[in-house]
């Protein structure tokens, strides 16, 4: 009896030497020199964590740091006439606008905005390590992006789809006409796959010219190094605006859907509600007929729901409960900014684009703002 015992003690530690040894195993397998993309991920997240931390404050607050730094840091795209577009330290622009209306609302000024311009293949990573607050770029959200970057996009503020531009004497009528050309495309945009798989269900072929802004789009464009360029249709309207080069159109196709809006940081709720209920109040002021110049003397009368919107209801917590300082915030915004009718006609209606889909849903369109109650 005592023989079987001491065999059975004997097997069983040498059971527990083997498992040691096939964990110390698989960690070397798991440690070889091809990291995987989870482990990329986990790497870049690790590297960016102090960084974040530093843009948040202690507590993980992108919206207590604002406050606690007095400026909103805003990521925009600086080259794009209609959205973003710095002239001399000078920024306008629908984007522009909704940066200023988020600083209006949270920190009482308008112009407490610090603006960093980005380029397609750094917007993300700005925004991801904490180098802006928020980025109000032309930034399409889609799945992937949703689901990998880390990040939160709130309510669309343009609704858009990508297009093609080409110079006025092209033969092409549409993209169907383009077999073989060289096109102008971006890089790190949505707009390249859009581009490749729009091209194959067509059955023709392509050359890509990638580029990486507005400013070597034209230069490739003007010398010919591309025989059209694909972009968002708001980004063509801007180009086209701009462009002394000679004539070009935009074709009437439509080549994807393209919703921009802000975006902010995964799991940053507090910011994020601040952020999209800015957007809402332009949909929402419009709606109730209120803009920039009516906004504070407007009467409310018997309604309520105007009454809570400009925080005129005794008692109301709504706009504190999302964030917001006091419950006059959308006054503030509307008073910067004006109403989305008033945003569309100062900056998208010169590059010569009209409203489409960007209108109320009363009024045909797709801008819903949700009851503020």
């Amino acid at each position: 009896m005592v023989l079987l015992l001491a065999l059975a003690l004997f097997g069983a530690a040498c059971t527990s030497g083997d498992d040691e040894g096939s964990d110390d195993a698989t960690e070397s397998s798991d440690s070889g020199d091809e990291a995987t993309p989870d482990d990329e991920a986990a790497a870049a997240d690790e590297g960016s964590e102090e960084d974040v931390a530093a843009a948040t404050g202690a507590e993980g607050s992108t919206l207590q740091a604002v406050q606690d730094a007095g400026v909103l840091r805003c990521g925009v795209n600086g080259q794009l006439n209609g959205f973003s577009l710095n002239e001399g330290g000078e920024y306008s622009g629908l984007d522009v606008d909704y940066c200023r209306g988020v600083a209006a609302a949270i920190l009482g000024d308008p112009d407490a905005v610090e603006y960093v311009d980005l380029t397609a293949e750094t917007r993300f990573t700005a925004l991801q390590s904490g180098e802006v607050d928020v980025l109000i770029r032309n930034g399409t959200w889609s799945a992937a992006r949703d689901g990998e970057l880390g990040l939160d996009w709130t309510v669309t503020a343009y609704y858009d789809g990508q297009g093609m531009l080409v110079n006025d004497d092209d033969p092409a009528q549409s993209v169907a006409d383009m077999d073989g050309y060289l096109i102008c495309v971006q890089t790190g945009t949505t707009t390249e796959l859009n581009l490749e798989t729009y091209f194959a269900n067509l059955g023709i072929s392509y050359e890509p010219v990638n580029v990486v802004d507005e400013a070597a789009v034209t230069e490739n464009f003007s010398s010919g190094a591309c025989d059209a360029y694909t972009t968002d249709r708001s980004g063509l309207a801007s180009f086209a605006a701009t462009y002394t080069g000679g004539e070009i159109r935009i074709l009437e196709d439509v080549m994807s859907k393209e919703p921009l809006g802000p975006a902010t940081r995964e799991g940053d709720e507090d910011f994020f509600d601040v952020v999209q209920w800015v957007v809402f109040a332009t949909f929402q002021a419009e709606e109730f007929g209120i803009d920039s110049t009516n906004v504070a003397s407007f009467d409310a009368g018997d309604n309520a729901d105007i009454a809570r919107f400009l925080g005129q209801e005794e008692g109301q917590t709504v706009g504190t409960g999302l964030g917001f300082p006091d419950e006059e915030w959308a006054v503030r915004v509307i008073e910067a900014i004006g109403n989305y009718q008033e945003i569309f006609d100062r900056n998208i209606v010169p590059i010569g684009l009209d409203e489409g889909l960007n209108q109320l849903w009363t009024e045909g369109g797709l801008h819903y703002p949700p009851p503020y109650r």
